[in-house]
Formats: structure tokens, sequence, C-alpha cells
């Protein structure tokens, strides 16, 4: 089971929630809704709606809790054999994680369905 879970420091000093942001994640990067499962926002809008700020090298919600960013498997073109146990193992894993932060899921499908029309 590989599951990539992004952690980061934050320069001392900085207010800004950008430098908060693993390498691998940016603004516009899309991310799962939360409660709506359907809904994809970016990692912006779903910052500014739990109220993310850096605190103490760390970015948090407004209730404190850190946030993690966690890259969800599933965009193969060809399955591995064992996909719906990779998949399963995931979730139980993100459902751990839960129980400590607030879990951003970063979408392996990164086109923004907004920008096509």
């Amino acid at each position: 089971m590989i599951l990539v879970i992004c952690t980061f420091s934050l320069a001392k000093g900085s207010d800004s929630i950008l430098p908060c942001l693993p390498k691998d994640v940016g603004q516009d990067t899309l991310v799962s809704g939360g409660a709506s499962a359907q809904k994809i926002v970016t990692v912006r809008e779903a910052l500014a709606r739990i109220g993310a700020r850096c605190e103490a090298s760390r970015l948090i919600d407004k209730t404190g809790r850190e946030i993690r960013f966690v890259h969800l498997l599933g965009c193969w073109g060809n399955p591995p054999q064992n996909y719906q146990e990779l998949l399963v193992a995931q979730d139980r894993e993100i459902e751990g994680l839960k129980q400590r932060y607030t879990v951003l899921e970063v979408s392996c499908a990164q086109t923004n369905p907004r920008s096509i029309q």
C-alpha cells in the first residue's frame, strides 16, 4: 500500500499560507469538497472554507487541527490486480488520519471541470 502524505514546514515569521503548502500541492490543485464527495474545489477554496492559517510552523484550521494533504490513488490507465485492496487500505488509513488531522484529499485527476466549457 502506497499512501503519500504531504507534510511541510513554514519559514518563521511568514504569515502567508502559500509557504505552508507542500511543493507538490498548489493553490489551484483540486481536492475533495469534504461532505459532498462529488464536489471538487481548489486548495485555495478549501483552505479559505476551513479558516486555514500558519501557526507555530504548521498549517492549521480554525479549530486548531493540523491540516494534512493526502494524494489519492486510483487514476490508473490499467489498474493493478489488487486495486480494490489498495483503495480499501487507503480509505482505512485516511479514516485513521482524520481522527487526528483535518485531511484534504488531493484528487489524482487534476482537470478542473470549471475550466472546460
